[in-house]
């Protein structure tokens, strides 16, 4: 099929830092052609900013695979736009039509500051993962080999699907209450799933709820929106696990 091309107007959110009052700005843009992806439209409109002597838009991007969650952008209020089970940079323009005006907007949790424009601060999310999110191994004499070690199928597969988690913050930008429940219930899943993961199991759990806590994120209250939302289909069984685990944990420490 050959490309089409459409005209559109953007309604972007400029914002100088964190500090700074922001405000929707008002762009047109010209033969858009609907085999780009949003990423592409969005590099076509800043090389248009820059010919015309003016500020190019700052947002936040880098594999453009899908893979790494850094393009995080508010899209006709929907995270990553329209679409569902995909990031911003899997969105593509054939998914709006020609005349069509496109509100985008950064992320809008108090746990994730605007650092510019489209770009927000997430390293909320490395220092909850920093607090508890890893696994001792002693690498001194034998060791066994992780694939010797027999894992329940079931177990195996829930572990890989909490892991497929990128971090993007969808979950939380579709949160009423800017919950990060759904992301730290997958980093807590993905290890209590593997015996690997049972020597912190305990300080684990609780130490990344503590840090998610002090970060300012809110409560969860079992809306879902964080699973409709998550780009890669996290279940929000993560969550319930979470708890069970925090539960456990509590009570061991108690």
């Amino acid at each position: 099929m050959a490309s089409k091309f459409i005209n559109i107007t953007l309604k972007i959110w400029r914002q100088k830092n964190s500090n700074a009052k922001g405000a929707l700005e008002t762009y047109s843009l010209n033969d858009v052609s609907t085999d780009s992806s949003f990423l592409e439209m969005l590099d076509q409109l800043n090389e248009q900013l820059i010919n015309e002597k003016q500020s190019p838009i700052t947002f936040d991007h880098d594999c453009r695979e899908g893979i790494c969650g850094m393009c995080s952008l508010y899209i006709n209020g929907r995270a990553h736009g329209p679409d569902s089970g995909n990031t911003t940079c899997q969105l593509h323009m054939r998914k709006f039509k020609d005349g069509d005006t496109i509100y985008v907007e950064p992320w809008r949790s108090r746990a994730f500051p605007i650092i510019k424009d489209l770009m927000v601060d997430r390293s909320a999310f490395d220092r909850i993962q920093q607090a508890g999110g890893f696994v001792s191994v002693n690498t001194s004499g034998r060791t066994m080999d992780a694939n010797a070690i027999p894992i329940a199928k079931a177990d195996a597969d829930k572990a890989f699907q909490a892991a497929a988690c990128i971090g993007c913050g969808a979950c939380v930008a579709s949160c009423k209450n800017g919950s990060a429940m759904l992301f730290v219930g997958a980093k807590v899943s993905q290890y209590a799933l593997l015996p690997q993961g049972k020597v912190e199991a305990t300080d684990r759990v609780l130490n990344m709820v503590r840090q998610m806590d002090e970060e300012g994120f809110g409560n969860c209250t079992n809306t879902g929106a964080c699973e409709i939302e998550c780009p890669k289909g996290i279940s929000i069984e993560n969550i319930a696990r979470m708890n069970r685990e925090f539960l456990k944990g509590a009570l061991t420490k108690a």
